[in-house]
């Protein structure tokens, strides 16, 4: 049996990982302890989850819930293999994220939840943003799912209107977004700045605004480029390095997707319009 690991991305109060195994109906599950607060999507295989909460078989799109300080076995009794992301937290930083979503049980009381339609959506950008090598996608992801299971577990009605503060402390943000674009510019420190808690800056950010934070980097970042494009001759990698792209194949990826062409392609168009 072989379980491979890589670290996707950290930051304070948590961990994401990339967790392939290969263990087989030959090899015996033995236990195991979850260190901190365990949110896994199941992205291949299946796999049998047991733990005090109860036991479960996960399969793609499943989540395999785990409590801190909990034992738990994995097993492969019928079909060998499995692939997961695993969203690991400090216990604070999970109920600080619960309390931000509007409270409820910071304990998990089953062992895991279903392949769920509503959850498909942010199951996929979890996928595309490990398969991208994206990090930075993941400091959002990690909060929007972490709310989204509270959520489940806890059904909370529907979130209120965001206050006149907050919707002033959400377009400051947006504003420094505009101007620092080109920096590294994580939740964590929009929301310390904004005086709210990282998961309630991004919920009020996204009511405001009308995307998340990183949809808004994104897009502001590739629209600075599509104007430099436009109106010179610049090395297409100069021009993505100064977005803040450290990365020209993710630049020239993200750019087709949302301007229909690539870079060069998009120059030489504007030119013979």
């Amino acid at each position: 049996m072989a379980v491979t690991t890589h670290i996707l991305a950290e930051g304070p109060g948590w961990q994401v990982r990339d967790i392939t195994c290969d263990s087989g109906p030959r090899d015996k599950a033995f236990e195991e302890q979850h260190s901190g607060v365990s949110i896994a999507v199941v992205t291949r295989g299946s796999f049998q989850y047991r733990t005090r909460a109860g036991s479960a078989v996960l399969v793609p799109g499943s989540l395999l819930l785990g409590n801190a300080g909990a034992c738990f076995e994995c097993g492969h009794e019928h079909a060998p293999g499995d692939r997961c992301l695993a969203f690991h937290m400090t216990p604070e930083c999970f109920e600080d994220t619960v309390a931000a979503a509007g409270g409820g049980r910071t304990t998990f009381d089953r062992p895991a939840l279903p392949p769920l339609q509503q959850m498909m959506p942010l199951l996929a950008a979890a996928e595309a943003a490990r398969d991208a090598k994206d990090g930075g996608a993941f400091e959002e992801i990690v909060l929007r799912l972490s709310g989204a299971v509270a959520s489940l577990l806890t059904p909370t009605g529907v979130h209120p209107v965001p206050r006149v503060r907050d919707v002033r402390r959400v377009t400051l943000a947006a504003r420094r977004i505009e101007a620092e674009a080109d920096t590294k510019l994580s939740i964590a420190a929009l929301a310390r700045e904004a005086a709210m808690s990282p998961y309630h800056f991004l919920r009020t950010f996204r009511q405001v605004i009308g995307v998340t934070p990183h949809q808004y980097v994104l897009r502001t970042r590739l629209n600075r480029a599509a104007l430099r494009l436009r109106g010179g001759d610049e090395p297409v990698a100069a021009i993505a390095f100064d977005a803040g792209f450290n990365d020209l194949s993710t630049f020239n990826r993200r750019f087709r997707r949302l301007m229909g062409a690539t870079p060069s392609e998009y120059r030489s168009g504007n030119r013979a319009a």
